[in-house]
């Protein structure tokens, strides 16, 4: 048995090992330097396709943006897997679409196409036998048809109104049989048409934001101020002609860290934590001491039609942690602080 090195480490031994050890029929360097060689042409296929790019596509993109229905994907095999992630980027990008796997349209899903729809077809060879039995059908609807192939001269790619040249010169298996680079290519092709509609449509933030209401982006855009405010009795205030005292009794009760100080319902000033340890630190006797002697005057504020994301930049920018929410005459409706804030997973 051959010995490691005793001048190794154990990380660095364990490293060595790993290294002499074959994978199945692979050293472990014969192993990276065929994923190297993967990733080459799946990248040199995505890079063709540039060159590939003519009239057809923005014909495409012209049938797509005129579409009265919504855009159909199908596909078979791989391709079709493809296709259902074409159809998700659409729809969440501005272009309504759905996936028909194209076997189970022979078998009744067809009727979900109809004369005002579009159907996006993907097949590397352009000749899958589902899909070619399908066609003629959609066609005689009415519905218009864009193809992406690796076959400019495939069946599926002259029946199509508009034809997407998705053609590799070689796949990524070394048999040259399961469909690696010419799945990456039609999948770059789908990505690009789908960016090129967005932009062409307008579509921004807030729009992404309304189609992923779950996600993150989606409630920072989403998230208005009074969704999450306290209000009500929640929210800390005193008169802006009470005691300190009763202000720090009322950052206790309602445990916000802060109080309002209001004159009638405006808003006139906030009292803190950290305004009490600045107060303490001047004052020993903070009994005799007035709220409008201790208070922040004109704190900032916010409005609550304003998004979430606004109060949480005037909070980051001024380095405060609790800000009040004010109408547009500063009358106190709410209050916010940054544990409102996480809890709705804004920050």
């Amino acid at each position: 048995m051959r010995q490691v090195d005793p001048g190794l480490n154990v990380s660095s031994a364990a490293l060595y090992c790993a290294a002499m050890v074959a994978i199945g029929k692979l050293s472990s360097q014969e192993a990276i330097s065929l994923a190297k060689r993967v990733l080459d042409i799946e990248a040199r296929a995505v890079q063709e396709l540039a060159g590939r790019l003519d009239d057809s596509f923005v014909r495409a993109m012209q049938i797509i943006l005129g579409c009265k229905g919504r855009i159909v994907v199908s596909g078979m095999g791989k391709s079709g897997h493809i296709a259902r992630k074409l159809a998700a980027t659409l729809a969440s990008t501005g272009t309504p679409a759905f996936f028909v796997h194209p076997a189970e349209a022979s078998h009744g899903d067809l009727g979900m196409i109809t004369s005002d729809d579009v159907l996006i077809a993907l097949s590397n060879s352009g000749q899958s036998a589902e899909l070619l039995v399908i066609i003629p059908i959609v066609k005689r609807e009415g519905a218009k048809l864009i193809s992406i192939t690796g076959d400019p001269a495939s069946a599926l790619a002259t029946e199509a109104d508009a034809h997407l040249n998705a053609q590799t010169s070689e796949e990524a298996c070394p048999l040259g049989l399961a469909p690696t680079a010419s799945t990456t290519a039609a999948l770059a092709m789908g990505d690009a048409l789908a960016v090129a509609l967005l932009e062409a449509r307008g579509f921004d933030e807030n729009d992404f934001a309304r189609s992923h209401p779950g996600g993150s982006l989606g409630r920072r855009l989403l998230t208005h101020v009074h969704d999450i405010m306290r209000s009500g009795d929640a929210v800390p205030r005193v008169p802006d002609t009470a005691m300190l005292n009763d202000a720090i009794l009322e950052i206790s009760r309602k445990g916000m860290g802060m109080t309002a100080i209001v004159r009638g319902d405006q808003v006139t000033g906030i009292f803190t934590d950290g305004d009490l340890r600045r107060t303490l630190e001047k004052t020993g006797d903070i009994r005799t001491v007035a709220i409008a002697d201790a208070m922040t005057k004109a704190p900032r504020t916010v409005e609550a039609t304003k998004l979430a994301v606004e109060a949480v930049k005037i909070m980051d920018d001024h380095k405060i942690n609790q800000i009040l929410v004010v109408d547009d005459r500063n009358v106190l409706v709410g209050a916010l602080n940054t544990h409102d804030l996480m809890q709705a997973k804004v920050i």
